[in-house]
C-alpha cells in the first residue's frame, strides 16, 4: 500500500529568515549561566518544597526546626537543602541564637519567573 502526499509550495519571510523574528531581546551567555545556576538550585523536589513551606510561612520566615517534619528529611539533610538554596539566592538566612531563620530572597522568583514569561513585553 503506498501514499502520495501533496508537497505545499514553501515561502520564506521576506527578511529571508525561516523563522519569526524575536519579540523581546533573548538571554546573552552570562544571564543564562546565573539562570541555570538559580534552576539547578531548584532542580530537586525537596527544595521545591522548602521554598514553598517558607513562602507559605506567616511574615514569608520559617526556622529550621520547623521545615524537617514537613520534608520527612533529616535535620543535616534539610540544612544541605537549605545551603544550596541560600548560596543559589534564592533564600537569605539569619541566626538567631543556635536557630536559623530562612527567607525567600526579594524578587529571586520573580527573576525566574519573568526571564522565561516576559515574551510579551
Amino acid at each position: 500500500m503506498s501514499t502520495t502526499l501533496e508537497l505545499t509550495p514553501v515561502t520564506t519571510a521576506p527578511s529571508g529568515a525561516c523563522c519569526a523574528p524575536l519579540v523581546r531581546e533573548a538571554a546573552d551567555a552570562e544571564t543564562a549561566r546565573e539562570l541555570a545556576h538559580l534552576f539547578k538550585a531548584l532542580a530537586d523536589p525537596a527544595r521545591v518544597q522548602l521554598v514553598s513551606i517558607i513562602a507559605a510561612h506567616d511574615g514569608g520566615e520559617a526556622c529550621v526546626c520547623d521545615l524537617t517534619a514537613p520534608i520527612g528529611l533529616s535535620q543535616p539533610t534539610v540544612s544541605h537543602h537549605l545551603k544550596i538554596l541560600v548560596e543559589a539566592g534564592i533564600l537569605t538566612r539569619t541566626q538567631r541564637g543556635k536557630w536559623a531563620y530562612y527567607a525567600l530572597m526579594p524578587g529571586a522568583l520573580t527573576r525566574l519567573a519573568t526571564s522565561l514569561t516576559d515574551a510579551a513585553a
